[in-house]
């Protein structure tokens, strides 16, 4: 049985382009998850640390509404109607001691008047707190961290000197102060006042992520904002280079077993080429032997059969000589029907019979897959030219394949004695009149004389030191056998150096309709 066509390999074309940009894609991917899963983390932390210095002084600033509320309740009523000015009680004194941010504490009785240096501003204050029934902030200076806290009350009305720089829970603070990137401001009007000094990135990138929100006392509208930038020295680049390099080395070990991979399908196939080249090559020998055994063996049985006759012409006593040439006629037979099963038993099946619609293009790229090594070795690329909508071609597949192989390795071997440099190896497919499609495989080697040219097709006939002159015959007998025709293109009679070398051309017939795919 004629092996059946063997199987595509997925990878005959090098992959090497598409699979880098893969992993291109892949390695920058996962460098960027990892770099925005750090960035999420670096938010999430700024956001943490945000609200909990909102939520610290945001305490604090009530605490200073509550002194206020406390103040006023406790008034001794005795004070009511009282021509005092700023006569404080006496527990008045004690709170800058018990609170450190409360730099003074006044008061104003129903008849008395504020400082004069702050009469103005702590009347306002105290106008806007009596109409909104909570404190109100007087003489605000934010560069300096100071301001007034004014509560209209009755008897007596009091104001706080605050200082922001004490207001600042250092023993409870979430970051430290020397070495946290995170800048924390309280702002109003258009002026700041730095709580946090962190740092500010100049980078030519950075990621800005910002936090606004009102301290939560009605009475002192102050806006807390946070912002942090990320440079990109933060990145975690030795993570996003591990990435990479750990996909680098996946890529590679992935490109080293589809290599193993492809050069293992490769020797599988050359193997089994071998095995059927070995087989038609026996099945050429055997029938030249037979052709050559056949013709003495004929003599041998026709002298034979005449001796026989002659000698039983002769006088007396050759009884003797009678039965040895019938022995020998006998034998004659024996050896040529012996002969005869030989041939049978190696001689090729009908090929013609199993041609089959074939895509001509596909059997070349896959010899040629095949051939890689053999081309690489020699420096060899060979160029292709494949005519637009080439129909199939009627052919065996495996006789197909070992027509082509056999004509691009002799073509390869014609041109190894040529310089590297001008060897050149062209293959054309090309559809011809009458329903035929002609494939060319032509090389640069030095040639064919004349001479070789008569007896190229004939059996043991080479060119080659150590060639057994048997494949372009098997060639020949096995495009005839499935219906085809090869032959070698006439020699150009002055032949310049692109012309050079030798044409065969392999033509089969085209596909109908009618044969199954």
């Amino acid at each position: 049985m004629t092996p059946a066509w063997p199987r595509r390999l997925s990878s005959h074309r090098p992959l090497h382009l598409p699979s880098l940009l893969l992993w291109a894609v892949v390695a920058c991917a996962g460098a960027s998850w990892i770099a925005v899963s750090r960035l999420q983390q670096l938010n999430a932390a700024f956001e943490t640390d945000a609200r909990i210095v909102h939520r610290l002084l945001s305490q604090r600033v009530v605490q200073h509404d509550a002194i206020m509320a406390t103040l006023a309740l406790l008034q001794p009523a005795a004070a009511v109607g009282d021509n005092a000015t700023s006569a404080a009680p006496s527990p008045l004194p004690r709170l800058t001691s018990v609170y450190p941010q409360i730099l003074a504490v006044l008061q104003r009785s129903a008849q008395g008047d504020w400082p004069p240096a702050l009469q103005a501003e702590l009347a306002i204050a105290e106008a806007i707190s009596r109409r909104t029934g909570h404190a109100a902030v007087a003489g605000l200076n934010l560069p300096a961290g100071r301001y007034y806290l004014v509560l209209a009350a009755t008897p007596a009305s009091y104001a706080l000197h605050i200082d922001l720089r004490t207001t600042i829970p250092a023993d409870e603070w979430p970051m430290d102060m020397a070495t946290s990137p995170v800048r924390v401001t309280l702002e109003h009007g258009g002026e700041d006042f730095v709580v946090h000094p962190g740092r500010t990135d100049t980078a030519a990138w950075s990621r800005v992520y910002d936090f606004h929100k009102l301290l939560a006392a009605p009475s002192q509208p102050l806006d807390v904002v946070a912002r942090r930038s990320v440079g990109l020295r933060e990145l975690p680049w030795w993570g996003m280079l591990g990435w990479c390099v750990l996909t680098a080395a996946l890529w590679l070990a992935g490109r080293a077993l589809q290599r193993q991979r492809i050069a293992r399908q490769r020797a599988e196939e050359l193997l089994r080429l071998g095995q059927v080249a070995r087989l038609n090559t026996l099945g050429e020998l055997a029938a030249g032997m037979a052709h050559e055994l056949n013709q003495p063996l004929t003599a041998l049985l026709s002298s034979t059969q005449a001796a026989q006759r002659l000698l039983a012409d002769d006088p007396p006593d050759l009884d003797t000589a009678q039965t040895a040439m019938a022995r020998a006629v006998e034998q004659a037979r024996r050896a040529a029907t012996v002969v005869g099963r030989l041939r049978r038993l190696v001689e090729r099946p009908d090929l013609a019979g199993q041609a089959q619609p074939l895509a001509l293009p596909a059997a070349v790229h896959d010899v040629l897959h095949l051939l890689e090594p053999e081309l690489a070795q020699r420096g060899i690329t060979p160029q292709v030219t494949t005519a637009p909508d080439l129909p199939a071609v009627l052919a065996e597949p495996v006789a197909l394949q070992q027509i082509i192989h056999n004509l691009l390795m002799n073509a390869l071997q014609a041109m190894e004695q040529m310089p590297p440099a001008e060897r050149q190896l062209h293959l054309a497919m090309a559809p011809t009149t009458a329903g035929h499609v002609a494939l060319s495989v032509r090389d640069q080697g030095p040639g064919i004389s004349p001479e070789a040219r008569q007896h190229l097709f004939e059996p043991f006939f080479t060119t080659r030191t150590g060639g057994l002159g048997l494949g372009l015959t098997l060639c020949e007998s096995l495009a005839q056998a499935m219906g085809a025709q090869l032959t070698v293109s006439p020699a150009t009679p002055h032949p310049s150096a692109a012309e050079r070398g030798a044409e065969f051309v392999l033509t089969l017939a085209v596909a109908s309709a009618g044969h199954d795919r």
